[in-house]
């Protein structure tokens, strides 16, 4: 029985056709037909009725999609089992947003990579949404995002690492203006309304009743920075306080009180690369607690 089988049917189960699961593991949909084949022979069973358009499973293939589930989990909790007592060992692929690998992240993979030599973190950079929705789909075991913001998957672990402050950019020297007034004397570079932080500041604006001039629509706050820097526009980001202090632009607290964003580790309940992510939640939260003080 191939492990690597036992995961392609899952990612058939969890995707809905061959073709979406094969891209989903990195396969061909012939190679995923081949691996369903050998499933199939070697329980004597067939496991999905391709009669219809969509493979659908039979009572045979939900009982071993249920099963290989449990036996999945077992098999990667082999590693850590084995490893030395207090060295964590196995790989996590984990979603990360674009602010927390440009500021803890690295970091927090040295430190680990020092402790748990043996222990491998597969990171991915995305959106929050999309990134919780790949954790739902167990297309990652575990995600750094926003905090969740609806609509958003359910049943999922939040864990909270540190918080964000949101601010009003400009280009230098422009300190005497208002938050408000900097919106209106500049075009507005908006953070895109597909993330989190793109629908946080879209809610808010409109409570404040502040309608900018648009001027771009943008999914990465270093690009929103440097357009900003450039004398092209204002515009609202998610920093860390220190952050704000230390770039070469004008920044103003955005929001009565200040607005902020929590920043979470979301996980599965009971994902087999448990141990890995809460140690990362760990790392984060100390790197963190560092800058703050």
């Amino acid at each position: 029985m191939s492990i690597r089988a036992l995961r392609t049917l899952q990612a058939i189960a969890r995707h809905g056709s061959f073709a979406s699961a094969g891209a989903a593991v990195g396969l061909t949909q012939s190679a995923v037909s081949l691996q369903v084949k050998s499933l199939e022979e070697e329980f004597g069973a067939k496991l999905f009725d391709r009669s219809r358009r969509l493979p659908v499973l039979t009572d045979a293939g939900k009982v071993l999609v249920e099963k290989s589930a449990e036996v999945l989990a077992l098999y990667d909790q082999l590693g850590p089992a084995l490893s030395e007592e207090g060295v964590l060992a196995g790989k996590v692929k984990l979603g990360v947003i674009q602010t927390a690998l440009a500021t803890f992240l690295p970091d927090a993979l040295v430190q680990l990579n020092a402790a748990h030599p043996d222990a491998r973190f597969h990171v991915v950079a995305g959106m929050s949404a999309e990134l919780a929705a790949q954790v739902a789909a167990h297309e990652l075991d575990a995600a750094i995002t926003t905090e969740l913001v609806r609509p958003h998957p359910s049943d999922l672990i939040s864990t909270p690492l540190y918080e964000d402050q949101f601010w009003v950019v400009a280009p230098k020297g422009q300190e005497h203006l208002s938050p408000s007034e900097l919106l209106q004397a500049y075009p507005f570079i908006r953070f895109d309304l597909a993330s989190w932080a793109g629908r946080m500041i879209d809610r808010a604006l409109r409570q404040m009743q502040i309608r900018p001039q648009e001027e771009m629509i943008l999914d990465n706050q270093r690009v929103i920075l440097s357009m900003v820097e450039r004398g092209l526009g204002t515009a609202i980001v998610p920093m860390l306080p220190q952050l704000a202090q230390e770039i070469p632009l004008t920044c103003l607290p955005f929001g009565t009180p200040h607005m902020t964003r929590r920043i979470v580790m979301l996980e599965r309940p009971g994902h087999s690369g448990g141990q890995l992510a809460a140690a990362m939640a760990e790392v984060m939260i100390d790197l963190a607690g560092s800058r703050t003080c």
